[in-house]
């Protein structure tokens, strides 16, 4: 019998052990598509994360142009967190370890002795609730939802998490990250970890591929990639992508590629212009939009030999990724814009992706 394609929807469904309320209960892990004109998106509740993204190039031809796996069992075991959203925290918190209201918090390492995407068990690694599921109309949608118990992976405090993704005509697709606080203050920095390549999944790496970042500042970091706490200017830097470079014009001038926060230009926490990413041979073009204060620019330096879809292979730079967020380890440096989530005030965070194609 021929093996079930991970992508036939509702066809291929795993039971999973979930952790809600701090109990453990059974959730079902499943693929879900949403479709709008040319355009579909397929997401597993797994991680929230997204699964393909499939849109025309320039001569017509659909392509899927985000890197994932065949099998929810390989999502299960993907150490890159590939598509996914992370948190509580995303990136990192130099030492796993942070004071709030002048108690001392100690956290799970899980990137040497300090923690990255929310820790060993972040959200990228549990079941989420499917809260809704709307596959027809004008703007097709599918929320997913989790509660992060108070204590969970060392964060104070219980959390109630949504995401919504929404496709709109004009093959935009949104992101919608909330987060309730229910009982103490708490750092929130959600994440969308999608790796991207324009030219399809599977036609090696971006390098060629032009990107632009509305950004004139980033936060240099040290060796263990903590930042330093400078807010420092692009200019004369490799990091300078105001005007549209190629991913592989200066990636020589640094040690192993881009993986970098940027702080944004514009007027915080209104949403603005963030990147632009073009692919000449396929003619696709991204422009992100975001309310956040930074983007992670990340040329998937860490993978090597990554088994994917169809089985082709990922190598180092087979993908970028854009992570609107917060900036890194903000905790602990307060001249960054502060990631603290109170009792009554949610924390939102909106990504608007929107495709087009280019001669």
């Amino acid at each position: 019998m021929a093996k079930i394609s991970f992508f036939l929807f509702s066809l291929f469904i795993i039971v999973a052990s979930a952790i809600s309320n701090g109990s453990a209960t059974t959730e079902k892990v499943g693929v879900y598509e949403l479709k709008k004109g040319d355009m579909s998106v397929k997401f597993t509740n797994w991680g929230a994360t997204i699964v393909s993204v499939i849109l025309p190039d320039k001569y017509g031809k659909l392509g899927d142009i985000v890197l994932g796996y065949d099998s929810v069992k390989e999502y299960t075991n993907d150490t890159s967190y590939i598509g996914s959203v992370v948190g509580r925290v995303a990136n990192r918190i130099a030492g796993a370890q942070f004071t709030l209201n002048g108690v001392h918090y100690k956290l799970i390492p899980n990137e040497g002795k300090n923690m990255l995407h929310g820790g060993p068990v972040g959200f990228s690694d549990v079941v989420w609730e499917v809260k809704k599921y709307k596959k027809d109309g004008d703007a097709p949608s599918i929320v997913f939802a989790y509660h992060s118990h108070d204590g969970e992976e060392g964060f104070p405090g219980a959390l109630k998490v949504t995401v919504a993704y929404t496709l709109h005509p004009g093959n935009r697709l949104t992101v919608a990250m909330k987060a309730k606080a229910l009982n103490k203050a708490t750092p929130v920095n959600l994440a969308q970890h999608t790796y991207w390549n324009l030219g399809n999944h599977n036609s090696g790496n971006i390098l060629s591929e032009q990107v632009q970042l509305f950004a004139s500042r980033y936060t240099p970091v040290d060796s263990q990639l903590i930042p330093t706490g400078e807010i420092a200017t692009v200019k004369g830097t490799p990091y300078d992508f105001l005007k549209p470079h190629t991913v592989g014009s200066r990636i020589n001038k640094l040690s192993n590629g881009y993986d970098i926060n940027y702080a944004l230009d514009g007027v915080p926490g209104k949403l603005k212009k963030t990147a632009v990413v073009k692919d000449y041979k396929s003619g696709r073009v991204m422009e992100l939009f975001t309310n956040q204060p930074g983007v992670q620019f990340y040329t998937a330096n860490g993978l090597k030999d990554v088994k994917g879809k169809g089985g082709y292979v990922y190598q180092p730079h087979a993908a970028l990724c854009l992570e609107t967020q917060g900036f890194p380890d903000s905790v602990n440096h307060p001249n960054f814009p502060s990631t603290i989530v109170y009792p009554r005030k949610d924390y939102k965070h909106v990504m608007v992706f929107k495709f087009s194609i280019s001669s």
